[in-house]
């Protein structure tokens, strides 16, 4: 067999066995990374857990206050919807 007849099967077998696993290999190692939360990341949530629980307590706070002084917001705005 002639050398050229060799390498060619060569990188032949190559191309259809290996190479195609070792994509494979390749992307499902960088989804694995993927799925994993940064540190950067686990802090932003913490911050906008903090912020939004923030929020609900000022939401609290201002509906108590409309309450307080106008009673029946509540059912003229209901009233308004229908």
């Amino acid at each position: 067999m002639d050398l050229s007849i060799l390498i060619t099967i060569a990188v032949i077998l190559f191309l259809v066995i290996p190479a195609p696993l070792l994509i494979v290999l390749h992307y499902v190692s960088k989804w694995k990374q993927s799925r994993e939360i940064s540190n950067d990341d686990e802090q932003m949530l913490e911050d906008l857990w903090n912020l939004s629980q923030r929020l609900a307590e000022r939401l609290g706070t201002l509906e108590r206050i409309l309450s307080d002084d106008v009673p029946d917001l509540r059912e003229k705005h209901r009233r308004s919807e229908l």
